[in-house]
């Protein structure tokens, strides 16, 4: 079974920046687009943005120019650099991927279990 694994959340006062990183938990036959999601309390999972295998990349438009996806094709990881944060990127932070576990499989989406960000003063 493949879990996706996140790491680099935590609390961060407003204009500051953190890291995001993810990777399956274990060795996986080829990966597709990966991306990022969130979710703030009361609301609806949100999109944020997402990377295909060329390292082409597409934004929301509140966090364009903030925000950078990167990938590590190599180490199937993906990365979220958060800068200029606000309290409104308040959320849990959730990867996800579209990968073949293994050669014969089916290609299937993979999410991480979330990583909280905080931003307050």
């Amino acid at each position: 079974q493949v879990q996706l694994v996140e790491s680099g959340g935590g609390l961060v006062q407003p204009g500051g920046s953190l890291r995001l990183t993810c990777a399956p938990s274990t060795t996986v036959f080829t990966v597709d687009t990966m991306g990022w999601y969130r979710q703030a309390p009361g609301k609806q999972r949100e999109w944020i943005a997402t990377i295909d295998t060329p390292g082409h990349t597409t934004y929301l438009n509140s966090v364009e120019g903030r925000f950078t996806i990167s990938r590590d094709v190599r180490r199937n990881t993906v990365y979220l650099q958060m800068n200029s944060l606000k309290p409104e990127d308040t959320a849990v932070y959730f990867c996800t991927a579209n990968l073949l576990h293994f050669e014969r499989d089916q290609w299937r989406d993979y999410w991480g279990q979330g990583t909280q960000v905080t931003v307050s003063s």
